[in-house]
């Protein structure tokens, strides 16, 4: 939906209070514990997580711990930005993760480039840059992350011949990028293909040439926002739409397209509706009740900031949809399996 510089800062933690971690789902007697696989699916819920206060100007910890004593519950997961050159995790991001009291994953979200077309990154025109990546990671940060790569692709895809943005272009460099990584040694990414979540990009006869492959992907994930012909968390991941009639939506499509693997909900937000100033506590609470009816997906990332590209999505700008939201937070659907300490 929209390209974000990242929030990043060194500098030294914040003063905000420690947020309570709830417990783990009560298991019986004998029962194996919750745990993460290799490729970072929790084995019981899901990942609780966000992009915290987004365009406000606070530094990446400023804004996570902020947002987290906001709630009054931690995060799993800190979505991330970063685009052409820099360098990733920064320190900040590298004290977050590795918190003594709380640790919580990376989804670090990376456009390798806005000078060069996908075409031209695939036939190497950035490999030093993804080369000097790799050894910063090496060096810096060996525990499993999240990457993906120029998230929502639809709306940057250009089908003219020779373009060097077509979808199958996109599919390229996505695979050059992350088999040059690991040609380079990084092994430790779960790589995550982010769609943007909307029927009218769906409908395109290109949509299916953006896939990479199998290979070179782990999760598959959707950006969603409830505009105003979402009512619900059902309608949210399931768009569709009376002029796209074949759209079954879009976690039904990644059933059927890709069953064995888990889906993320990367960014999605609840935008604020002037005349009904009670949707935002309605669609927490239907998220409450529906999220066990989609199984595959194993993290939901909410995208929390006063001032998105589209409206308003902060989760706490309305007093009940704040009692609403952290209600949401705080349930051991998304606190049964620990994050995987460092």
């Amino acid at each position: 939906m929209v390209v974000l510089v990242a929030a990043c800062s060194t500098a030294e933690g914040s003063d905000v209070l420690p947020v309570p971690v709830q417990a783990p789902l009560a298991r019986p007697a004998g029962a194996p514990a919750c745990t993460a696989t290799t490729r970072l699916i929790p084995s019981c819920g899901a990942w609780w997580g966000m992009a915290p206060e987004v365009f406000t100007g606070a530094s990446v910890e400023q804004a996570l711990h902020g947002a987290e004593s906001r709630m009054g519950a931690p995060a799993d997961v800190l979505h991330v930005y970063h685009r052409g050159s820099e360098l990733f995790p920064t320190a900040a991001e590298i004290r977050l993760a590795r918190d003594p009291a709380r640790p919580r994953l990376l989804m670090i979200n990376w456009k390798p480039s806005f000078d060069h077309t996908w075409a031209e990154i695939a036939e190497g025109a950035l490999d030093a840059r993804i080369d000097r990546l790799a050894g910063h990671l090496r060096r810096t940060f060996p525990e499993r992350f999240f990457l993906t790569l120029h998230h929502e692709p639809e709306n940057d895809v250009d089908a003219s011949s020779g373009s060097g943005m077509t979808a199958a272009d996109y599919a390229a460099m996505f695979r050059h990028v992350v088999l040059r990584l690991r040609e380079k040694g990084v092994r430790n990414a779960v790589v995550v293909m982010t769609y943007m979540g909307a029927p009218n990009w769906a409908a395109k006869s290109w949509f299916e040439e953006l896939y990479p492959g199998d290979d070179v992907v782990d999760w598959v994930a959707m950006d969603p926002y409830a505009d105003d012909r979402v009512q619900d968390f059902d309608g949210l991941v399931n768009k569709t739409r009376k002029e796209y009639p074949d759209w079954p939506g879009f976690y039904r499509w990644m059933q059927a397209r890709f069953p064995g693997k888990p889906v993320m909900v990367a960014e999605w937000g609840v935008f604020e509706r002037p005349r009904d100033r009670s949707f935002k506590r309605r669609f927490f609470e239907s998220a409450l009740k529906q999220i066990k009816r989609y199984p595959q997906i194993k993290a939901l990332l909410y995208f929390d900031s006063p001032q998105a590209p589209r409206g308003d999505t902060s989760f706490d700008s309305d007093p009940g949809a704040d009692r609403a939201f952290t209600e949401l937070a705080r349930d051991p659907y998304f606190r049964s399996t620990p994050v995987p300490r460092p």
